[in-house]
């Protein structure tokens, strides 16, 4: 049986969530199906109901794709309550280079992606440098507060 994965995020803006996290793990916004002009394009030919679709959605695209098919795809659902918790998952960006690149290499590469994240959007929460166990990494925010660790 063949199987994919999506992760589905819920969130209030999908135009944002979806430039932020493009440029978080090198995706695209995913373009409409069947040289659809839009996503709502696509959903009214294959019969969605206009009543199940919130004003604006597919207009703009609301899911993202790594073009090498590494990853999974990614939904941004535009959903009316904001967030008020601590996730109870996250993403972990893992720049680095795993434990056999020596701990100064990751630690710049770890700065330069949350360098180029800030830029995006993120917020960063704290550092978590231990050089005695050879840890450098970030928790960070997006734009929306949801957290995630660049590694």
């Amino acid at each position: 049986m063949e199987m994919t994965v999506q992760l589905t995020i819920d969130c209030s803006d999908p135009q944002r969530m979806v430039t932020f996290w493009a440029e978080a793990p090198g995706y695209v916004p995913e373009p409409p199906p069947g040289g659809h002009a839009t996503w709502r394009a696509y959903w009214a030919a294959v019969g969605v109901p206009e009543a199940e679709l919130p004003a604006g959605a597919g207009d703009i695209p609301e899911s993202i794709i790594d073009l090498a098919g590494r990853g999974p795809r990614v939904w941004f659902q535009q959903v009316p309550e904001p967030k008020v918790a601590k996730n109870r998952w996250h993403f972990d960006l893992k720049v680095g280079g795993g434990r056999d690149v020596p701990l100064d290499i990751r630690t710049q590469r770890v700065k330069a992606t949350v360098e180029r994240l800030v830029k995006a959007g993120a917020t960063v929460l704290r550092i978590k440098g231990e050089p005695d166990t050879g840890l450098y990494a970030a928790a960070v925010q997006d734009p929306e507060g949801n957290e995630f660790d660049v590694v």
